[in-house]
């Protein structure tokens, strides 16, 4: 068999053309159009996966027997549980003065009157010592008396609330309990809260409540729903029973804070507080000696010190629930394997804030810049 070898090169040359056209028009296709390719079934794309991860910020606070702050601890000195099962800590800090936003509620009713000046003093204190125009830290000021109302909306600027506090004027009842729900519901949140910053109410008054819509029972789960810690600084009147206490106790140890009784024995070794009644056609009681304000200027200053000592010295603990489906009541216990110590942490939490209810997370935000 012969074969005609041009016109086998012919063909041969024409078909490197036509490769050579055919690797270009892959690489350039805007230049040749391609030939269509099969019809290819789709494939279905796999449905998305929402996760509801529900992280817990749990503030701790360490005091040995003798009330002094422990600073030392270390994350594995923790053990952590939420409904006695053992959770992994995600997050752990030490550091001091940790970002946060802190409520300052005022009592401002009748009961307040007596030595209005020195608890507004303690206010005064308190507001100096936690905002100090660092961007860090940011507060509110909530007055309360017959009706709850917030008098400076939340700043870093300590001065609107120290003006506030000194043009306020006690008298009428005490609306506590609507004063933690208007602290939870209406006043603007930081971004990032309650993680970073966390979340504080600071309650500066005598427990009681006689013109609330809420009970104690719903400002506590509030509170517990929106990872907030309070401290309370007592205002309970000298010499009188005041079983009110306990509800300061309650708010206190639900959140993880705790209650400083400045006003206690406070004229024990001194003339002082009724001591001294007098009849000035109006029954009231004389205060006493100079040396008995001395003495209520001291433990009032002690006051302040301990809960700034608080809330700047707490450890951070941060989880992720084990149990993400669980829609009730979390208890939370926090352990330390020392002996005579004293952990203060919240005893547990709501992982939905509560049905038809506006909570804080809703109200317009401003964002939280950190000056680290």
């Amino acid at each position: 068999m012969q074969f005609d070898q041009p016109r086998l090169f012919a063909a041969a040359a024409t078909l490197v053309v036509l490769l050579a056209q055919t690797a270009a028009a892959q690489q350039h296709p805007h230049t040749n159009a391609p030939a269509k390719a099969p019809a290819v079934k789709p494939v279905s794309k796999a449905p998305s996966i929402h996760v509801n991860v529900n992280e817990v910020i749990v503030p701790v606070s360490v005091t040995d027997d003798q009330g002094r702050f422990v600073t030392d601890l270390q994350e594995s000195d923790f053990k952590l549980f939420e409904d006695n099962r053992p959770q992994e800590i995600r997050y752990f800090s030490r550091a001091r003065n940790q970002p946060v936003v802190i409520g300052f509620l005022l009592d401002l009713s009748s009961a307040s009157r007596l030595h209005w000046k020195h608890y507004q003093a303690a206010a005064i204190a308190l507001i100096q010592n936690l905002l100090t125009n660092d961007t860090r830290f940011s507060g509110y000021l909530i007055g309360y008396d017959q009706e709850a109302q917030l008098l400076v909306d939340t700043t870093n600027d300590p001065g609107p609330l120290v003006d506030a506090v000194r043009h306020a004027k006690p008298g009428g009842g005490a609306a506590l309990y609507n004063a933690i729900y208007l602290a939870g519901t209406k006043r603007r949140v930081i971004q990032g809260e309650p993680l970073r910053p966390r979340r504080v109410i600071i309650v500066i008054g005598d427990g009681h409540d006689d013109a609330s819509k809420y009970t104690l029972d719903q400002a506590v789960e509030l509170a517990q729903r929106n990872l907030v810690t309070i401290y309370c600084i007592s205002t309970e009147a000298f010499g009188f029973t005041n079983p009110n206490t306990q509800h300061l106790v309650r708010l206190a140890q639900a959140t993880g804070g705790r209650v400083v009784y400045p006003l206690q024995d406070v004229y024990s070794d001194v003339s002082g507080y009724l001591s001294k009644p007098q009849d000035a056609g109006n029954y009231e009681l004389m205060v006493g000696t100079g040396e008995y304000r001395s003495v209520l200027d001291t433990k009032l200053y002690h006051a302040v010190t301990d809960v700034v000592g608080s809330i700047t010295m707490e450890y951070i603990l941060r989880y992720v629930s084990n149990d993400p489906t669980a829609h009730n009541f979390r208890r939370i216990r926090v352990m330390v394997d020392l002996g005579n110590v004293h952990v203060r942490a919240r005893a547990g939490y709501y992982p939905n804030p509560i049905p038809g209810r506006e909570t804080a997370s809703d109200a317009p935000s401003v964002p939280h810049r950190d000056s680290r």
